[in-house]
């Protein structure tokens, strides 16, 4: 069962023909064995706390698919353990710029690498049912701390993000040059397009595991000046070399 707090949304998806949905928490919730709570960082306590008055089951594991863990496991994850209810998180690595049902994909999570953090040492049963549910949705899952998986996604995801908008705003400065661009500025700004307010969160919530991403990549653009200033072609083409080298380990794993 879906659940949207906005009646005219959900039965506008009604309409195009998903039935299972309503704006009643608590018809969304009754017998569920799983709840996912796909909503902002900062409104997963509140949301939790709506679910626990709307009456869940005892046995029930909920989950939540944000990109921030440690967060989520101090106030989510507390509130859920007082009551004796399993809170596991759950980040699926998988997405793109669009938001919203309009945007869905039957085949999203195909391929995709799903990060689970159990930082309240529930029973590995537990972990186990999590896992094989984003697995028979096509994820393959990890699991690690909170704290390490803020880190991981700090480099690979939360960085590749702040470095697009960057892009965007540098490259297009002048806006009106991008009619001009080809597919290589579009790769490079496409995560851009995302959501600002949901990213903005995302910044300031991981905010301790980016700042030193983000300078060490200002250093690398420093040198690449300086190198281009002193006309340093060996400098030049060993750094391009080493970038090419470790985007190819990517091409390795598709």
């Amino acid at each position: 069962m879906l659940w949207g707090r906005n009646p005219e949304r959900t039965e506008k998806i009604r309409s195009s023909g998903w039935r299972d949905i309503t704006d009643s928490l608590s018809e969304a919730v009754a017998g569920a064995d799983l709840i996912i709570l796909a909503v902002p960082v900062e409104c997963l306590e509140d949301l939790g706390r709506k679910i626990l008055s709307a009456g869940i089951q005892s046995t029930v594991c909920v989950t939540d698919v944000g990109s921030v863990k440690a967060g989520p496991h101090q106030t989510l994850g507390r509130l859920m353990d007082s009551k004796g209810v399993t809170f596991i998180g759950s980040h699926p690595m998988a997405g793109s710029e669009r938001t919203g049902f309009g945007a869905a994909d039957a085949n999203l999570f195909s391929g995709a690498s799903c990060i689970l953090t159990n930082e309240h040492q529930h029973p590995e049963e537990a972990v186990s049912r999590l896992a094989r549910f984003w697995e028979e949705l096509g994820a393959s899952t990890s699991v690690m701390d909170a704290q390490e998986h803020d880190r991981l996604v700090g480099r690979i995801s939360h960085l590749p993000h702040v470095l697009s908008t960057i892009c965007a705003l540098t490259a297009l400065q002048r806006v009106k040059d991008g009619q001009f661009s080809g597919q290589g500025l579009r790769d490079t700004s496409r995560v851009a397009a995302g959501d600002p307010s949901m990213w903005a969160e995302i910044l300031l919530q991981n905010r301790s595991q980016i700042i030193k991403p983000i300078r060490e990549a200002a250093s690398e653009l420093s040198k690449m000046a300086e190198h281009l200033t002193h006309k340093d072609r060996a400098a030049i083409l060993n750094a391009l070399r080493e970038g090419q080298s470790r985007r190819k380990t990517l091409d390795l794993e598709e």
